[in-house]
């Protein structure tokens, strides 16, 4: 690959390509960052296939992806429409929208029988992942943003090439290669979050909060989220006890070795064992409230304890065994105490 080490673009994407033997999928939106992709992908002579999602929610959303499908096949690319179908909502749409699309992505590349799947995301949009993860008061794993690959199917992974270059980079790189590109007005539509971040970076950067911090910061949370998964994992296997049949728990945990562990590990322990439950989607606070305000208290002073969390009784008895099943249906309140 002749020119590679003197083009950051090329330099980054070149190492994925060859990474899977199932192949490769691009998704491309037409915006800079994905259409540099996609046209890197083609200098470095690289058979991909290519899938731009419709959203459909702007009148050139239909147009804009039948553009990206005929500049993919100039370059000699296979190009898929995938549309997201039917109603929307009128609350979390962008969060309904990301959730669509990476669904999209991956039937097609199980479809096509592709095991990567790679995006456009920049260095700015993981500062902007932080910021508003920052803001919602996440914790390491939160913080830690997008990561440059994960699991997106059995067999299939997403990947993240351009997640350390700037955006500015590689809107250079389109505009010096007279590459064409399109801009989604909902970047600056302000009912959106993500867009009213954008229009406060002139004074976040003023202040040193620029995105290659936010990005460093995101390196930082994810080796200590790394870290304390490792940690978890090992502390899990360890306070995991033989199941009762007699008692219809999910899974049973020795409570001694829960209460001897540091807080961030316990935390992470008991996150794993909910999962394991069956536990639905929760908020950091919440597990918090539970584990440390509930939990290990009473295992320290080996006294019984009940709380329910996402659908699962968490329940210690006076022996400090913790055990984790269903929650059971909550009776319907009669009408006259409904009516107190």
């Amino acid at each position: 690959m002749t020119g590679l080490p003197d083009d950051p673009v090329l330099r980054a994407l070149g190492p994925w390509l060859g990474r899977s033997d199932r192949g490769v999928l691009l998704a491309v939106s037409g915006g800079p960052d994905s259409s540099a992709l996609m046209h890197a992908a083609a200098a470095l002579g690289a058979s991909v296939q290519v899938a731009t999602v419709d959203h459909g929610l702007r009148p050139d959303s239909g147009p804009e992806a039948e553009g990206v499908g005929r500049a993919a096949r100039a370059l000699g690319l296979p190009h898929a429409i995938l549309a997201w179908a039917g109603p929307k909502p009128g609350a979390g749409l962008q969060d309904a929208a990301r959730t669509a699309r990476y669904r999209l992505l991956t039937a097609h590349a199980e479809a096509i029988g592709a095991g990567l799947v790679l995006t456009g995301h920049t260095q700015d949009d993981q500062a902007e992942t932080v910021l508003m993860r920052l803001a919602a008061g996440s914790g390491p794993a939160g913080l830690a943003g997008m990561r440059a690959e994960r699991a997106l199917a059995p067999g299939i992974t997403l990947g993240r090439p351009f997640l350390a270059l700037p955006k500015a980079t590689l809107t250079a790189w389109c505009e010096t290669r007279g590459i064409p590109h399109v801009r989604d007005p909902a970047n600056a539509d302000p009912r959106f979050a993500r867009a009213r971040l954008r229009a406060a970076w002139a004074a976040l950067e003023r202040e040193g909060l620029n995105p290659a911090r936010l990005a460093r910061l995101a390196e930082r949370a994810a080796r200590d989220d790394d870290a304390l998964r490792g940690a978890a994992e090992q502390a899990f296997a360890a306070a995991l006890l033989p199941a009762k049949n007699t008692d219809g728990a999910a899974l049973r945990l020795d409570g001694a070795v829960l209460a001897a562990l540091p807080e961030a590990t316990a935390l992470r322990c008991l996150d794993a064992a909910l999962v394991r439950a069956g536990a639905a989607p929760r908020r950091l606070e919440r597990l918090e409230s539970l584990v440390l305000g509930a939990l290990l208290p009473a295992l320290r002073r080996r006294e019984p304890i009940r709380r329910t969390l996402a659908g699962i009784l968490v329940a210690a008895d006076a022996a400090g065994t913790v055990s984790l099943a269903p929650a059971p249906p909550r009776r319907p309140r009669s009408a006259d105490r409904t009516m107190d």
